[in-house]
């Protein structure tokens, strides 16, 4: 299966180090789009002039924006269609700007047969600095 595969990878077939990517633009009609849906429209991510005066000294991207990738990641390619969300610890470490380029990976850690439960890591980097690091526990499709 390539990194760009969607579908599924059912538990049992499922190794510890296996790892899927995905790279999004976060560009402006992004970061307007999200805060529609979400209804966060805190100026910091639309209104240059307020985000010049933050710590930023520039608009930024919503953080959940870009952790949005690992959700797409979880849901189309690893595992893939099927899997059901238990838990997502995240920490953001550095702020993502219109424009920048977000690559997420998720890593398989832990395999729970039994449970049906897989433990993911998950980082998402714009060039080498790390933005986002943090970890999932999903529930695996079964394949009967």
């Amino acid at each position: 299966m390539s990194n760009t595969d969607i579908g599924t990878i059912y538990l049992e077939d499922l190794e510890t180090g296996l790892s899927r990517s995905l790279s999004k633009v976060m560009g402006h009609a992004e970061i307007a789009a999200f805060a529609e849906i979400s209804e966060d429209r805190n100026p910091l991510h639309l209104d240059a002039d307020y985000a010049a005066q933050t710590m930023f000294k520039g608009r930024i991207a919503h953080g959940m924006l870009s952790a949005a990738l690992f959700s797409a990641i979880i849901g189309e390619r690893l595992p893939g269609h099927g899997t059901i969300y238990l838990a997502q610890n995240l920490s953001f470490r550095a702020p993502v700007k219109p424009g920048d380029l977000v690559d997420a990976t998720v890593t398989v850690a832990a395999i729970d047969l039994n449970k049906g439960r897989v433990s993911l890591d998950c980082v998402a980097r714009v060039g080498d600095k790390v933005v986002i690091k943090g970890d999932a526990l999903v529930l695996a499709p079964r394949r009967a």
